[in-house]
Order: structure tokens, then sequence, then C-alpha cells
């Protein structure tokens, strides 16, 4: 199916009008999928409740980052004139929850942390050798433990790695120093977690600011200026120096590029978790993928296909860091992981509804690798252009709303289980992961038919379900997301009929919690 030939303010026009503008029945103020044009597909879907390894709520980070003239992210999320967080973004946040939120990024390569802590009107502007433009520091170390407070997040914090081994970013234009040791990173722990430490108290805080996660640099083995061995010694070299001031943080070491056995190797006892980061473009190599510019508006079946697809090439690269690691007891952590896909603000089917069941997919992926992947996150935090962010902030003005991408994080957040359980039968349209708590299930489904909905009996094995709930989100994969309004992908909560069947709609998304009998 295409769609109907017309102007671009044509199509603006009918996503402003909502749901009903665009030919999608509504439930109540809800935008919701379209009705199937035949019968659903039906079959059994079951799990075994066996608890089979933890699922971590960190599989939801989040990640923010002075993205200078790139995009607004840190600067418009501020608000300059109270000297605060913009109370919206505060707001979305908390409805997102993230559990877990880094600080980093390639900007860390050049962060100097001092000149970010301390009376705001001395804080010194630089340069942002990243992105472009001026980083104003008047977010700094406190303001965002301040969010992350706010907001219920853990603060996890990078460091300057000697700037990762890059020269270029060792020294600003005018020849400031940008580049720092492992002596600085250790004066940053003692800054914000020694009870007693005199600048930090000075600075107007009395109360330690606590940041338990650090990450060490961010992505070192993608420069040729270091290699794995001189990367291993700095790990030790930064991990003892920060441990002498707080023995009781953790640490993230990087382990991409194949480096990962080598660094457990010579630092394996200093680090806590080895990161990896994928950034990546299903279109890449493929001339005839509609995944770029605006290419994706002229086959929405083509599209779809190509959507739904995305998950072979992530998990191609997921399942070769894991089966990298899968002799190391060391978990690992994506700690910046997104669609990268050419075109304007890197391609704006990501604000498609297509685009969130395809992240649904990836989310359900990184669970299924969830016996050693234990920190993930499927987008950039918050901003103003790019479509990767999680959150888009109006300016100069208007409420911040999450992007599909957030939408399918926030309901897997809110209804996950604390075990992951295995899926023994399913229908293939759906993509099923599967987790318990207690005596409760929870299901993720992903309905993969972008036109036909699915039936599907529910049982768990062996157990009696006395009653559930589905949380189900659902559009017409066309549906693009570029304003705040609250009727908009919210999703809608039913009850789990009696007899165990439920159909779940065309391209939707769902979170089911099934309630077990209690066994005495």
């Amino acid at each position: 199916m295409t769609r109907s030939k017309g102007t671009r303010r044509d199509f603006l026009k009918a996503v402003g009008l909502g749901a009903a503008a665009l030919g999608v029945p509504a439930a109540g103020n809800r935008a919701v999928a379209a009705e199937p044009r035949r019968g659903p597909a039906k079959g059994q879907l079951s799990v075994n409740p066996q608890p089979k390894y933890g699922l971590s709520p960190y599989l939801y980070q989040q990640f923010m980052e002075p993205l200078g003239t790139t995009d607004g992210s840190v600067s418009a999320a501020w608000d300059y004139a109270n000297d605060r967080w913009r109370p919206d973004v505060i707001d979305v946040t908390k409805r997102l929850a993230p559990p877990l939120l880094r600080w980093g990024g390639l900007f860390m390569a050049h962060y100097r942390w001092r000149e970010g802590v301390g009376p705001r009107e001395q804080r010194k502007p630089v340069y942002n050798m990243s992105w472009g433009g001026m980083e104003t520091n008047q977010v700094g170390t406190a303001e965002f433990v301040d969010f992350c407070r706010q907001t219920a997040a853990e603060p996890l914090m990078c460091v300057n790695f000697e700037s990762d081994g890059k020269p270029y970013f060792m020294r600003g234009p005018k020849g400031d120093v940008r580049t720092a040791d492992a002596k600085e990173a250790a004066e940053w722990v003692r800054y914000c977690n020694n009870p007693d430490n005199e600048e930090r108290i000075g600075h107007g805080h009395r109360e330690p600011l606590t940041i338990r996660m650090w990450q060490l640099g961010n992505e070192t083995s993608y420069a040729p200026e270091w290699d794995v061995e001189t990367c291993g010694r700095k790990t030790i070299e930064f991990a003892k120096a920060m441990r002498q001031e707080d023995p009781s943080i953790e640490l993230i070491g990087w382990g991409d590029s194949g480096w990962g056995p080598r660094i457990l190797e010579m630092a394996g006892e200093h680090l806590q978790y080895i990161a990896f980061h994928h950034m990546f473009n299903p279109a890449r190599g493929h001339p005839d993928n509609p995944l770029r510019g605006i290419e994706y508006r002229k086959d929405p079946d083509r599209t779809w296909a190509a959507l739904m697809d995305a998950v072979k090439m992530h998990e191609e690269r997921v399942r070769r860091v894991y089966e990298e690691m899968k002799d190391y007891d060391t978990p690992l952590a994506l700690t910046e992981c997104h669609f990268a896909l050419p075109g304007r603000n890197r391609c704006e089917v990501l604000s498609s509804w297509a685009a969130g069941v395809a992240d649904a997919r990836l989310a359900n992926m990184h669970e299924r690798y969830g016996d050693k992947l234990k920190i993930a996150t499927l987008a950039d935090f918050c901003g103003t252009r790019w479509q990767v962010n999680a959150i888009m902030i109006p300016v100069p003005g208007g409420k911040s709303f999450m992007m599909p991408v957030a939408r399918i994080m926030c309901l897997y957040r809110h209804h996950s289980g604390e075990q992951a359980i295995d899926v023994t039968n399913g229908p293939d349209e759906l993509d099923v992961t599967a987790g318990i708590t207690a005596d409760r299930v929870y299901l993720h489904v992903v309905n993969t038919q972008r036109t036909q909905s699915v039936e599907a009996a529910l049982q768990v094995d062996g157990r009696t379900i006395q009653g559930g709930r589905v949380f189900t989100l659902a559009a017409d994969p066309e549906f693009e997301v570029f304003e705040h309004r609250n009727d908009i992908l919210e999703p809608v909560e039913k009850p789990l009929s009696a007899d165990g069947k439920w159909t779940f709609p065309a391209a939707s998304v769902s979170a089911v919690e099934l309630d077990l009998e209690k066994i005495t």
C-alpha cells in the first residue's frame, strides 16, 4: 500500500489534526493502529516460568552530552534565566524514568571538570571541540547530579581518559590544554564522593554528590593513536588512582574493536563492566534501502520491511561482542547505541511509529542477551534536532515530548520482570521476550505485521493464570511525532480476557502482565 499523492504541507496538516485525520480509528483520545485488512493470524503463546538470569534495569539507560551547535541538548534543557533545569524536561524525564543517566561521550576527550564547578558567574565558556560552538559550563557536575536526583536516575560519569590518546583533542585551537590524567580523574572522585572535601563544600555543597559509576574514556579504540596495550596500562593507572579516593566506585572499561579480552586480561580485576558502542545504519551498502532522507515516505511497505529487518544488523554486532566475552564474568555495557541514518537530523523516519516498533525489536534483542548485557540504551537522551533523541525539546518554547524510541523504553521500564524466562511457543508474527517477578509474568510483545493483527492464546507452562492486563502502544506506522500532545502514543491499558486470549493489533508493541496463582 502506498500513500496517495499530496504535498508535504498536506501531510503535516493531517498529522497535526491527529489520528482521525490520518484515517486511523480513535480510542478515546489515543492514536491506535489501523484495522487489519483481513482476519487476525492465530496461535498459542506460552512461556516457561523458570527463571534463567537477572534482567538489569540498566537496559534502559539514557545518555546526555553537550552537543554544541549540532543539537541543543544540554543547553536547551537548562533554564538560563532561572539557573535551573527546565521543568518540562524534568517532568517528561520522570515519566521516562531512566534508571541510569550517563554524562559524557566524545565531548569528554577535551572536558576539564573543574571548569563546570564552583560559582556559576565565574565559570569560563570553552570551545566545544567535538560539536562546534561554545560550551557555557553552566551545567557541570553538581547540576548533572541534581538532574539525576530530581528524576530518580543514578548518575554515570565519564572521565577524560587522556583524550583517549587523540592528539587533536589534547589542546584547544588557542593552545589551552584539554587533556586530563589519572590524577585529575581521582580529584574528581574525591570532589564528588569524599564527605569532607573542602573544595566541594566551599562551592556550597555540604553533602557529597556521590557518583558510584564511572566510565574510563569514551571510544578509545576508534582512532589509531592508542593500541590495546596502552589502553590496558592506562586503565590500571586510572583505576588505582580513582579507587584510592573511593574504593567503592564501579568502573567501566573500554572493550570494543575486539579489545575486550585483552583489557580484561590486563585490568579485569579493576573493572566491573566492559563497554562497547553501536551506532548503525541498515541502509549502508544497500542503495535500494528506503531508510534515508525522505525516501521512506515513498513506499511504506518497503520502509516497514527495512525497519523490521534492522534488528539483524544490530544483533550481529551484539552477538560478536558477546561471543568474544563469553569466557569472562565481566558484564557488558552498551553505553551508546542508536540508529544512525542519513538525512536531515539523522533521518526523519525515526520520528515515525514504524521506527518505534523497530526499536522495540532492538530492546527485545537486548533482553535475550541479558545474561551478559547489563547496561544498554537505544537513543541519545535529549535535544532540539536529532531524531535519535529520546526526548525532543521545543525552543524557544513549548513542552518537551517523547520520541517513539522513548515511548518504547518507557513502556518496558515500567512493565518488566526481574528475571528472564523462556518463550517456549509463539506465533511467527510476534517478537516476544518474557520475564518474571515473584508470581507475575511480564511479556514484551511486538507485532511485526504492518497491517494484520495477531491473536494468541496465552499460557504459562505448569501454572494457572488468574488474571492480567495488557498495555498497548499502537498507531499507524506512518504516523510521525513532532510535537507535544498528551494523546499521542500513550499506552492503552485493558484487562486480559478470562479465556487468556488476546489480539495484538497490527504494528503494535504491548507489555503484558500475567498474575499467576500463588504456590504455597
